[in-house]
């Protein structure tokens, strides 16, 4: 079961735009990229939990504008309607972006409501550090021939 749930998760990573309620900012930039993911599966803290719960690790391997590594947590559930599932998770992104060097945090939620998805993943407030010291943003997450990629509107002071 939680196999299904991760494939459902993925659905939802692939079709879904990301949404922000952050202000858009005067001067955007825009990167774009690919990246690879490792998600290995984690205990629950809860050995009880019900088996349509499930955690997972993030690996992340970001290339082309964001040179960076991503590490993270992810929760998810399933639910007995198919098509119908969540995912929350927060990754550190340590790296270059255009050249500046820096981390940053990710907060990302997903949801598909009887197949229909919505993901937003979002840079957590106030999280940048070094050069990336005031990054705001959002990224969108699309898989494509079973590659990863990101589009990642951002901006910097």
């Amino acid at each position: 079961m939680r196999t299904m749930l991760f494939a459902a998760l993925l659905l939802i990573a692939s079709t879904a735009p990301a949404q922000s309620t952050a202000e858009k900012p005067m001067t955007q930039k825009h990167a774009t990229g690919l990246f690879e993911v490792k998600m290995p599966t984690l205990a629950l803290a809860d050995e009880h939990a019900p088996p349509y719960f499930g955690r997972r690790a993030l690996d992340k391997q970001y290339h082309g504008p964001l040179k960076a590594t991503g590490k993270g947590e992810m929760l998810a559930a399933m639910t007995a309607v198919e098509g119908s599932a969540a995912y929350v998770a927060i990754e550190q992104v340590s790296g270059t972006l255009d050249g500046k060097k820096g981390s940053f945090a990710l907060q990302h939620s997903g949801l598909m409501t009887r197949g229909a998805p919505q993901l937003s993943v979002v840079v957590v407030p106030d999280s940048g550090s070094d050069e990336l010291t005031g990054l705001t943003g959002k990224m969108a997450i699309r898989i494509e021939g079973g590659k990863h990629y990101y589009d990642f509107d951002y901006t910097l002071p």
